[in-house]
């Protein structure tokens, strides 16, 4: 007897798990995400997500696989530290479920871009050489291989960077060269900007903060 009832609830479990599986993935829901979007993140990167000041992303037009990645990288997970740290960020996202972070993202990616623009006309040139061609000698690579010759990304996997501000394209990369921040998948903008200097940082920003 205890030997069958044994076996009806591992029947039972495989079939909860499987029901589980069989179900549909959560669909992002755009006007619940504009509503958080107002609620909770309007005030560094408005109702849009064409924020307004230097230091805070454009999110407009983002991919919603990356936005939607970075929202979960701010959440602590099994008691262990964000993947990426913000004292700011985390406390944004903390009552955020998985559900809310699939619709915001969703919602900024369906909204339209403002771009920035370069304002430095000497540090775009060098910009250009190094978006397009890299620097071979110091194992820089072109940063056109996986974000684009326009700055336009690849869906799921990098983001687009055309139009954004160059001082937070800037300041993402000095985190990335310090390994302050280090939630790049495989390491690899942590192993292109350890080789980058201050100047050339600037410039690959200034660059793509003019692209379109």
């Amino acid at each position: 007897m205890i030997r069958l009832l044994a076996l009806g609830a591992g029947f039972a479990a495989c079939c909860a798990v499987s029901a589980l599986a069989q179900q549909p993935p959560v669909k992002p829901e755009l006007a619940r995400g504009q509503s958080i979007a107002a609620q909770v993140c309007a005030a560094c990167h408005a109702a849009d997500g064409n924020s307004t000041a230097p230091a805070n992303p454009k999110i407009a037009g983002q991919f919603p696989e990356y936005l939607n990645k970075q929202l979960g990288d701010f959440k602590p997970k099994d008691g262990k530290k964000p993947a990426r740290e913000s004292p700011v960020m985390t406390g944004m996202v903390a009552n955020l479920s998985a559900a809310d972070m699939k619709s915001l993202a969703a919602y900024y990616a369906a909204q339209q871009l403002r771009p920035s623009a370069a304002a430095d006309k000497d540090l775009v040139a060098l910009g250009q050489k190094i978006w397009r061609g890299g620097n071979p000698a110091k194992n820089i690579p072109a940063c056109s291989g996986c974000h684009g010759p326009a700055g336009s990304g690849i869906p799921a996997q990098y983001p687009r960077l055309a139009g954004q501000y160059a001082e937070y394209l800037g300041a993402q990369l000095k985190a990335f060269r310090e390994a302050t921040r280090a939630n790049d998948t495989n390491g690899i903008m942590r192993g292109v900007a350890a080789h980058m200097n201050d100047r050339e940082i600037r410039a690959v920003s200034e660059y793509a903060a003019g692209l379109r």
